[in-house]
């Protein structure tokens, strides 16, 4: 086991330095960039024994797209979305829920739903309260770096040039201070998870530029989760819609794992599943 210990997460135990745990997407958001978008706890419990049964560790319910420019969703109509969903899955599934929400009053109620882990994509910058809740109830949270309020390629603006100076000293930067402000309110630093947000405020050359430095994110301490899954850094390499970007999507998943990665967030669960597990015996097996 690495230096970072193991990190509880209901009655799950994420032993860090092992393998790569896989974290499955179910996305209640009728706008989903993926193209899918589920209607109702019913079809979500459907996907989610799918993708136990092919080997998910973890599953992320989200209610609001993350796509660029997507349309605000309310807290009254996030919580409609989500809470039916996680109440379901959480009560018969056995793998932990994990709720994607940068608002803490939908994860107050998803928490109470049966969440185990909160996964804020703005990294507290957004409401620092979801600390507080992450602190109050024990439960792990992921840290995000999010650079959308800065401009960028997917925030609409179409660069193919550098946006910052260092790409890499600003993501380490905006994680520094997450962590910070996390571990001020009370969480404990076994419960914080980084993500360095690709797709979320980079241009299509910083999102590979992230994976390919991918370990200079270890000097935080903390396990990394990426999330490349069928982003548009793949489209704009390959030229393909969202719907045919999974080799595009192993490709990133495994040079992620060489290069550190500790948990992938992915939509194509079973042959992400056995990316992960052939990367880990390249990577991990002694």
């Amino acid at each position: 086991m690495s230096s970072l210990g193991i990190t509880k997460c209901g009655s799950t135990e994420f032993r860090w330095g092992e393998r790569t745990y896989v974290m499955g997407i179910i996305n209640v958001s009728p706008d989903s960039f993926s193209g899918d978008g589920l209607a109702g706890p019913i079809v979500a419990l459907e996907q989610a024994r799918r993708f136990v049964i092919s080997g998910a560790d973890i599953l992320d319910i989200g209610g609001e797209s993350t796509r660029p420019n997507a349309a605000p969703v309310s807290v009254d109509e996030e919580i409609k979305r989500v809470v039916p969903a996680i109440e379901k899955i959480a009560a018969e599934v056995p793998v932990p829920v994990s709720v994607d929400t940068y608002k803490s009053e939908v994860a107050k109620r998803a928490l109470g739903a049966g969440a185990s882990m909160l996964n804020d994509q703005w990294g507290l910058k957004r409401d620092p309260k979801l600390a507080d809740l992450a602190a109050e109830n024990g439960v792990p949270i992921i840290l995000m770096s999010n650079q959308r309020d800065k401009g960028g390629y997917d925030s609409g603006i179409q660069r193919d040039t550098a946006y910052y100076s260092d790409l890499i000293a600003e993501v380490l930067g905006s994680l520094r201070g997450s962590l910070k402000l996390a571990k001020e309110r009370g969480v404990p630093e076994e419960n914080i998870i980084i993500d360095p947000g690709i797709g979320f405020g980079k241009t299509w050359r910083q999102e590979l530029e992230l994976i390919r430095r991918l370990d200079e994110l270890k000097a935080l301490g903390r396990p990394i989760l990426v999330g490349p899954s069928r982003k548009s850094f793949i489209g704009m390499v390959l030229d393909l819609p969202a719907e045919q970007r999974l080799e595009g999507t192993a490709a990133a998943v495994a040079i992620s794992i060489a290069k550190g990665a500790d948990m992938v967030r992915v939509h194509d669960v079973p042959p992400m599943v056995r990316i992960c597990r052939m990367s880990d015996a390249i990577v991990r097996w002694a």
